[in-house]
């Protein structure tokens, strides 16, 4: 198993560096990029880069639905959700994302590669910011034990860069059909718009930071989502750095105000999401471009990948944003309609590609 990339288009091999420091990202080359929601930054960078809008695919053999666990049961969830209204009573946040991770168990006997279940994916659900990430853990000496394994179907832009224009597409508001979108729905993404307002303009020119689109639904498989955007133009000087340091982790997977909806996210939430909820994607520091998905409706190996592991595991969020006017059975409800079609997906299995 070697290291590769698909992300944005691009078929990457050949890794040439791995480092920790975002600085690099505005050095040279083509680099795919993972930001864990707690800040941990793995910056992967590959000397032969193509356009290629299908990969080759690996081996996949997925779980059961009946083999994954969640960190928070209904009973949990329901009651954290009105834990998140108290709070809001209060007057400590208007609005809280609260989430939720998934695991199951899978038996690494050669069938376990995420460019496989990328492959699942991209066919089963398809999104705009699909694609994979692969390192195993020997492939470079600063990779953390185990590697690092992502296959994502993301449909939410983080922040997209080209040269010193900025732009943020967050996505607040979900529902089987866009008649399930309730006032509730259109609140929550305003707040959050105002959020990445406030996220942007530290590092953008004043007066820069315009609302091009507002309150639009996007369809996606099985449920629709509200979606705005945000865009801004980067001072010059600035670099990936402080793009990173103003605006992550992103608004909608957070809450507002966000300082306040990340001390209830630690209080609440039993464990750390990862990689769920960070950002996944590439930058072309040669070109001045790059593109980072909120790694949302994705996917993650933990364990000795490849090497024969009967207890590699697999790992997945999912979760909804809390506001005074949530229902908490609804939100569970929503946790479980982000998860039903992506674990469907995963737990098929695919072959090694030809």
């Amino acid at each position: 198993m070697t290291a590769a990339a698909h992300l944005g288009g691009r078929w990457a091999t050949e890794l040439l560096d791995v480092t920790n420091d975002p600085a690099a990202l505005d050095s040279e080359g083509w680099w795919a990029v993972v930001v864990g929601f707690e800040g941990e930054v793995t910056c992967a960078r590959f000397g032969t880069v193509s356009a290629r809008q299908t990969a080759p695919h690996g081996p996949w053999a997925g779980p059961a639905r009946s083999a994954w666990t969640t960190s928070m049961s209904e009973a949990m969830y329901i009651g954290a959700v009105d834990s998140v209204r108290e709070r809001i009573a209060l007057g400590d946040v208007y609005q809280a994302n609260l989430c939720r991770l998934m695991q199951a168990r899978l038996p690494d006997r050669g069938q376990i590669d995420v460019a496989g279940l990328a492959a699942l994916l991209a066919a089963g659900n398809p999104a705009p910011y699909a694609g994979f990430i692969r390192l195993p853990e020997a492939a470079h000496e600063a990779l953390p034990p185990g590697g690092v394994h992502i296959a994502t179907a993301s449909p939410e832009q983080f922040v997209r860069r080209d040269g010193l224009l900025l732009e943020s597409s967050p996505i607040k508001g979900t529902g089987r059909t866009e008649g399930d979108l309730l006032p509730k729905d259109e609140a929550e993404n305003v707040m959050i718009v105002d959020l990445v307002r406030n996220d942007l303009s530290p590092v953008c020119e004043v007066g820069s930071v315009e609302v091009p689109s507002l309150l639009r639904v996007e369809a996606h498989p099985g449920l629709v989502h509200l979606v705005s955007t945000i865009t801004g133009r980067l001072l010059p000087g600035l670099g990936w750095p402080d793009i990173l340091a103003s605006t992550f982790p992103p608004g909608s997977v957070t809450g507002a105000p966000k300082s306040s909806a990340l001390r209830l996210i630690r209080e609440l939430e039993p464990v750390n999401r990862g990689p769920y909820t960070g950002a996944i994607g590439w930058v072309d520091a040669d070109g001045g471009r790059g593109e980072l998905a909120v790694g949302i409706r994705t996917f993650w190996l933990a364990g000795a990948v490849g090497r024969g592991d009967e207890h590699t595991t697999i790992r997945f969020g999912t979760g909804a944003g809390i506001t005074w006017d949530s229902d908490p059975q609804r939100e569970w409800d929503e946790t479980e309609l982000k998860a039903a079609r992506l674990l469907a997906v995963a737990g098929e299995s695919i072959g090694r590609a030809e």
